[in-house]
Parts: structure tokens; sequence; C-alpha cells
């Protein structure tokens, strides 16, 4: 006999799981047994990893390229300041004060510089800032803004633009 069915008539000497003497009762009644076995738990722990080692690092790629739109926006509105700039005084600025634009990107994900070639030329640059999250893209860690007489290059790859 199985120790979890009930005898049809208690047996003498014979206890219950409280102590006393009486009919055993089943651990659990015939279909109505609950839970879950360790097997299931450690499928499903198994499961929960394989899709959070698929999915986190893409989303991190997701966000490092979402931040790249900052140093987009920070060398687009540089350009607009700068054509500003040039359409008042003759010649281009390095000056961010002059230029009335931040030295940092609206976010504060990259730090711009500007270096002139001349009046007519200048080459901006949007650097990750050292210590932030975006210090770790290692395909873009600086977007680069090459104007010439009002004409545009950008680099160092269309992808970092996101285009």
């Amino acid at each position: 006999m199985n120790l979890t069915e009930t005898p049809s008539a208690p047996t003498p000497g014979r206890a219950t799981p409280a102590g006393r003497p009486g009919r055993v009762r089943r651990a659990c009644p015939a279909g109505r047994c609950r839970g879950f076995t360790l097997v299931e738990v450690l499928a499903t722990c198994a499961l929960v990893g394989i899709v959070a080692g698929i999915a986190v690092p893409s989303y991190r790629d997701q966000q490092t390229r979402g931040r790249r739109a900052d140093a987009v926006a920070a060398l687009s509105q540089l350009q607009a300041a700068e054509e500003r700039y040039r359409a008042n005084n003759g010649l281009y600025s390095a000056d961010f004060g002059a230029l009335q634009v931040a030295a940092t990107s609206p976010e504060g994900w990259y730090a711009l510089r500007i270096t002139l070639d001349g009046g007519d030329h200048y080459h901006a640059s949007a650097n990750a800032v050292a210590g932030k999250a975006q210090a770790g893209d290692a395909a873009c860690p600086q977007l680069v803004l090459d104007v010439a007489v009002g004409f545009a290059e950008i680099g160092p790859d269309r992808r970092c633009w996101n285009r």
C-alpha cells in the first residue's frame, strides 16, 4: 500500500502526520495538486536567461544609436549658428560664445570642438564624453562635420548620422 493513500479503516498504532491516530490523508487529493516541479522551474529560468542574453545587447545597441541623435542635433545647431555668423561677419568662428551655442550636446552625451581652416572652412566634431554610457560606442565615438564655403560633408560614416 502506498503511504499517501488513505486506508479504508484506521490501522491501530498508525498515526496521522499531526501525530493523532486515525485516517492517513493523501498529500494532494486526486487531480488537485498545484505547483511546479523543479524541472519546470529550471527550464523556465533557462529560457528566460536565453531570451535576456539576446534582448539586452540589442536593447543597449539601440540606446547607443539613439543617443547619436544628440550629436547630430548639436552639430546641426552649430552649423546653423556658423552660417548665421558667416552671413553677419563674412567668416566662420571657433568661439562658442560668439556663436551663442553650447560646447556640449543638448543631452550632454557629446562635447563639441571647432577647428578653423582659414576663414571660409571649419571642422566641427562631437566626441563622446568620457565616463558616460555613450563613450562605449565603438562604431562611432566621434561624429565629424567639415564645412567649406557653406558646403558640408559628414563623417566618419553615414550610419553614424543615422542616414
